[in-house]
């Protein structure tokens, strides 16, 4: 090979290395753009809707419903906006809780609990994402249970939601999370340590707010 060829075959290697580096920090740089998020009108915001958590690894699968949810937090504003710890929920409650017949009493602890946005289907308007740090302690007759991730008291529940801009909704999605049941107490075998929980259910945000990516 001449040297012009030499020549001539390094700067064609070069240009493609430089263009590769282009194309590299282009795709890193839509990736950061891609991962930051836009909420309005953010601030405060109250949610009502129903939920049931459903035993999937127990045969019995048995379904603990609740007929009433209320949350209230606080979403942030503006643009830029990381979408981890996106919201944050402050207070909750659940109510009109049963299991067949047999009510149920829910006490909720690990607040504040964290919305956490993940991805956006700029389609349909959807936000998908999780809620996070979830600790229930169930009770009923004859029958105590700890819904959490990892360990009763570990406050690091989570479960899977989708939040659509165009009816303010969220709904709880069954997969996705990590829910199990902890420090189970009776029961009659209906459940147990360690049996995975999904929750599932739907309810309005108020006001409705516009979430986006980028």
């Amino acid at each position: 090979m001449t040297i012009r060829g030499r020549l001539t075959r390094r700067m064609v290697l070069t240009g493609a290395a430089a263009t590769a580096l282009v194309i590299g920090v282009s795709a890193g740089a839509a990736l950061a753009v891609n991962a930051t998020w836009t909420v309005k009108p953010g601030g405060s915001f109250s949610f009502s809707g129903t939920a049931q958590v459903k035993d999937a690894t127990n045969p019995n699968h048995v379904v603990a419903k609740c007929t009433t949810v209320k949350m209230s937090g606080t979403l942030k504003s503006g643009s830029g906006l990381s979408g981890t710890g996106i919201g944050t929920i402050k207070t909750a409650s659940f109510t009109g809780c049963t299991i067949g017949a047999i009510a149920v009493t829910v006490a909720v602890h690990g607040l504040p609990w964290m919305e956490n946005a993940a991805s956006f289907n700029a389609t349909t308007g959807v936000t998908t994402g999780t809620i996070s740090h979830i600790d229930l302690v169930a009770t009923a007759p004859a029958c105590h249970a700890t819904l959490d991730g990892t360990a009763a008291g570990a406050n690091n529940g989570k479960t899977k939601i989708t939040y659509t801009n165009s009816t303010g909704k969220i709904k709880l999605l069954p997969t996705g999370g990590n829910l199990h049941s902890f420090a189970v107490s009776g029961c009659l075998g209906l459940l147990n340590n360690g049996d995975v929980q999904q929750a599932s259910g739907s309810g309005t945000v108020t006001p409705k707010q516009t979430i986006t990516s980028p």
